[in-house]
C-alpha cells in the first residue's frame, strides 16, 4: 500500500534504514526518507559521502546491506534493476550517434513491443515537451551538450517511470551550459510532472533545481528540507558550512540573557549570536559561529555600523566583481581575520579597492552558533 506524507502527497519512493558497507567500511549508514510524487529531491553532499551508493541502490545495481527500499508502496530488495519502475540518467549520456533524435527517444519503447503508430506519437509529445518540436530526423552529432542532455532524459521519461535517477548529470558541461540546464531540468521535471532524484555535490544545482534537499555528510543524511530551510535554518554546523557561504569563528560561550549568547572567540574578539539547531548551550562550551556574506552591513562610516549588534573594522583586501554577486574580502583590523562581505547593489561601492577602510556589522539574529566538536553539549554533528 502506497503511504502518504504528512501532507496527504502520495510517496513515491522510500527507503527504510538503508544501509551499505563495502567490508569495514560504512558507506551509507541506517539512512530513511520518503520522496512524494512529483517531488524534484536532490541528494547534496561532498565525494564520498554514500549519496551515488544510494541511488545505485535505488536502481537496483547495488543491493542493501540491511533495510528496504520501497517504490510505488512495492519492496525493491532482490528485484532486478530492469524490473524496477525506475530509470536512471549518469553523467556520459551513452545516446546512441548512429541513431535519429527520434530513435534515440523511441529505444526503450520499441524494446517494450509499442506499436509505432503510439511509439510516433510519444517521441513527438516528448520533443514538444522538452523544448526541441520537429527535431526527430536529426542526428545526434547535429545536437548541442544541452540538447542531446534533454534528449537522454526524455528517453528515460517516456517509458512514464515512478522516478527518475540523475547521477550528476550535468558534471560534464562547461559552465554556461550547466548554468541554462540548471533551468531547462527544472523546467522538463514541471512538464513531465515525474518524480526526479538528483544527486550533487554542486550545491547551486540542489538549490536552484529542487522542491526538497538532503544534505548528506559521511554516510548519513545531516538534514532534509526545502532550499530554503536548509540557507537560513541550517541544523547542523555542517549543513551551514556546506550550504551557502559563511563567515566562521571559534569561541566559547562566555554569557546567556535569554536567548542570546556571547562568545569571546580564539582570535580575542566578542560576537553576540543565538543558538541554532534547537541547541542547548551553557556558559562555557565551545562553539562554531557563522554569518553569511550577505548578512553583513558594509560601510565608509562608523555611525551605520553601530547600529549592529555586531560590529567591526578593517581594510579592503580585494573586490571580488561578479555582477549582482559582488564581494569584498576585508581583514579585521584587530585580529588580522578576513571577512567574506556580499556588496549590494546600489552603486555606493563601485568605487571601492584594496586598502580602503570599512566598518561592518550585522545582527544577533545573523549569527548562528553550533555546540563545537569539542563542546560537552555537542550533538554529534561536526562542521
Amino acid at each position: 500500500m502506497t503511504r502518504l506524507d504528512e501532507n496527504n502527497n502520495e510517496i513515491d519512493l522510500e527507503c527504510r534504514d538503508l544501509r551499505r558497507t563495502f567490508g569495514n567500511f560504512v558507506a551509507v549508514d541506517n539512512v530513511s526518507f520518503g520522496v512524494p510524487k512529483g517531488d524534484f529531491f536532490s541528494i547534496l553532499g561532498p565525494s564520498g559521502c554514500g549519496k551515488t551508493t544510494i541511488l545505485r541502490m535505488m536502481a537496483g545495481f547495488l543491493e542493501p546491506t540491511s533495510g528496504d527500499i520501497i517504490i510505488k508502496g512495492k519492496s525493491m530488495l532482490n528485484v532486478p534493476p530492469n524490473k524496477r519502475p525506475v530509470n536512471m540518467v549518469f553523467q556520459h549520456l551513452a545516446l546512441f550517434p548512429m541513431m535519429s533524435v527520434a530513435e534515440n527517444i523511441a529505444y526503450g519503447l520499441v524494446r517494450q513491443g509499442m506499436n509505432k503508430s503510439d511509439t510516433a506519437t510519444k517521441v513527438k509529445s516528448a520533443l514538444e515537451r522538452i523544448g526541441l518540436p520537429g527535431s526527430g530526423d536529426k542526428s545526434i552529432k547535429q545536437l548541442s551538450g544541452g540538447q542531446q542532455q534533454r534528449i537522454a532524459i526524455a528517453r528515460c521519461l517516456v517509458l512514464e517511470p515512478a522516478a527518475l535517477l540523475l547521477d550528476e548529470p550535468l558534471g560534464a558541461l562547461d559552465l554556461k551550459l550547466r548554468e541554462h540546464m540548471k533551468v531547462e531540468l527544472k523546467k522538463m521535471q514541471n512538464q513531465f510532472g515525474t518524480t526526479f532524484i538528483y544527486i550533487t555535490h554542486d550545491q547551486s544545482e540542489a538549490l536552484v533545481m529542487s522542491n526538497h534537499v538532503a544534505v548528506m555528510n559521511e554516510g548519513r543524511f545531516e538534514q532534509i528540507g526545502t532550499p530554503q530551510e536548509l540557507y537560513y535554518h541550517p541544523d547542523t554546523s555542517f549543513v551551514a558550512g556546506f550550504v551557502g557561504d559563511s563567515n566562521r569563528w571559534h569561541g566559547k560561550v562566555d554569557a546567556i540573557d535569554g536567548s542570546v549568547i556571547r562568545v569571546s572567540t580564539s582570535d580575542g574578539i566578542s560576537l553576540l549570536s543565538v543558538p541554532a539547531g534547537g541547541e542547548k548551550l551553557v556558559v562555557g562550551d565551545e562553539v562554531d559561529i557563522f554569518v553569511r556574506p550577505e548578512s553583513i552591513i558594509i560601510a565608509h562610516d562608523e555611525a551605520r555600523a553601530q547600529e549592529m549588534d555586531n560590529r567591526l573594522s578593517g581594510n579592503v583586501v580585494s573586490v571580488l566583481f561578479n555582477g549582482a554577486n559582488s564581494r569584498a574580502l576585508v581583514r579585521e583590523s584587530k585580529t588580522g581575520g578576513e571577512l567574506d562581505v556580499a556588496l549590494p547593489q546600489t552603486g555606493e561601492f563601485s568605487g571601492l579597492s584594496a586598502g580602503q577602510q570599512v566598518f561592518l556589522g550585522w545582527g544577533k539574529q545573523q549569527s548562528k552558533a553550533f555546540a563545537s566538536v569539542n563542546s560537552p553539549t555537542n550533538k554529534g554533528h561536526g562542521g
